[in-house]
């Protein structure tokens, strides 16, 4: 095992361990905010008093800060460096959770948005740098699996993130459901809707602060520069010339599905789980901390799948493997649509153990042969995170439907991820076929 860690963070005999824990400690970093913000549609929801569709504006400012700054951060990388580009995205970052307080003090919905949007800003930055950073760090052959072993650690971030707002800010939020804070007059609300919000920023802050001391950590040791050779822009030229490669240009799409599926999934695991139980004659409240209890088990089968998934691709090759899971992944979700019972709930919660591959495999299998084209390629593939503000506010009003043709609507509404994963699987099996030529 020694020998393998060796051949993957070491290349023309320089070691690349110190640089590659750094960069990877910003994989759970983002991990953390993303899926601390899941569970905040629907917090969002019942403080503001608002429909499905409106909470999920929250998933539009995340995702579009994303897609908004991934060709400027590319552009930025390029002209600079990686570690540039992942200490502004770090700054960015820092200011948009430490932004939650005077959005708080105003009292509104859409401070709130401009503070997500501005953190995902700093996101973008930092994706866009790191992923292809990692990959730099050793040979190209073994690019993927190194790949894979940092984003293994994006999900011990995601628990965290998940495991806080369980018990920091859902557990903490009045326990009035959402037809007993209707009833409530203007006084009445504006009172307990500033006691919420003071419950809700609260983590924010705190990770505002750890970003400022991972900033000074990282600005004040050295990192390597690979790949940091060439800082001429050649925008247009540069997109002509990825684009033009088939197995980017698919990835990119696939990209989209995917990330569209798993924040799909990982949203509305809440939605869920709290018409199930209520059925079950459970408070709205207690539904909605059991749902999310039930997430975190997601996250922790995809985080111990992850793992998995790195071993297993030292004998199979990425896309093939993609293609297993991809349809594994549909058939399960067949059975979130299908079943109304706790089976469709053990299904949704199967669904990530499918999904913890794809993100970094699609990238790696997208990135190869790029070169340093990979600033670009990889701002390309961050951009394809829209699929995460796009296509949750469409289940969002498909679950705000209540029912359809005597469906519960929020079951229904995962015909969307299915048809994800059946783009991903496209994908996988057309990468194992372009190997066979």
């Amino acid at each position: 095992m020694k020998n393998t860690n060796r051949s993957i963070l070491h290349k023309d005999g320089v070691s690349y361990l110190i640089p590659f824990i750094l960069i990877t400690s910003c994989f759970a970093l983002w991990g953390f905010a993303n899926d601390i913000t899941n569970p905040m549609v629907k917090a969002f929801s019942k403080i503001f008093r608002m429909s499905v569709t409106d909470g999920a504006l929250v998933q539009v400012a995340f995702y579009g800060g994303y897609f908004a700054m991934a060709f400027p951060a590319a552009m930025f990388i390029r002209k600079y460096s990686y570690k540039a580009g992942i200490l502004l995205g770090l700054g960015l970052y820092a200011l948009g959770a430490l932004l939650f307080f005077p959005a708080m003090m105003t009292g509104e919905y859409y401070p709130f948005l401009v503070a997500y949007f501005i953190l995902t800003c700093g996101l973008s930055f930092l994706e866009t740098s790191s992923n292809p950073y990692i990959l730099s760090m050793g040979a190209e052959e073994t690019a993927t699996r190194r790949l894979n072993l940092a984003q293994s650690f994006n999900p011990m971030g995601s628990l965290l993130g998940m495991y806080v707002a369980m018990n920091f800010i859902q557990a903490r939020l009045s326990p009035l459901d959402t037809a007993e804070r209707a009833r409530l007059s203007g006084a009445e609300f504006d009172a307990l809707k500033a006691s919420d919000l003071s419950v809700l920023i609260a983590p924010y802050l705190v990770i505002g602060l750890v970003i400022v001391a991972m900033l000074l950590l990282i600005r004040f040791v050295k990192m390597p520069k690979n790949c940091d050779q060439n800082h001429r822009i050649d925008f247009i030229p540069t997109l002509k010339r990825i684009f033009s490669i088939r197995h980017y240009r698919e990835g990119v799409v696939a990209q989209f599905f995917y990330v569209g599926a798993q924040i799909m999934c990982w949203t509305f695991i809440i939605q869920y789980g709290t018409r199930l139980f209520m059925a079950q004659g459970m408070e709205e409240k207690a539904a909605e901390v059991l749902s999310q209890e039930y997430n975190i088990i997601a996250m922790i089968i995809f985080c111990v799948s992850r793992f998995v998934c790195t071993f297993l691709l030292r004998y199979l090759n990425p896309g093939a493997l993609l293609r297993i899971l991809a349809i594994a992944g549909g058939c399960f979700t067949l059975g979130v649509i299908f079943f109304q019972n706790i089976y469709g709930m053990y299904c949704l919660v199967a669904v990530s153990a499918c999904m913890s591959l794809m993100f970094p495999t699609i990238y790696g299998i997208a990135l190869k042969g790029l070169g340093d084209d990979a600033k670009f390629g990889a701002a390309g593939l961050i951009m394809a995170i829209l699929g995460g503000s796009i296509l949750p506010p469409v289940q969002a009003s498909i679950i705000d439907l209540k029912s359809v043709c005597g469906m519960p609507a929020v079951n229904l509404s995962f015909i969307l991820p299915l048809i994800c994963f059946v783009v991903i699987t496209v994908y996988g099996h057309r990468t194992v076929k372009a190997l066979k030529r």
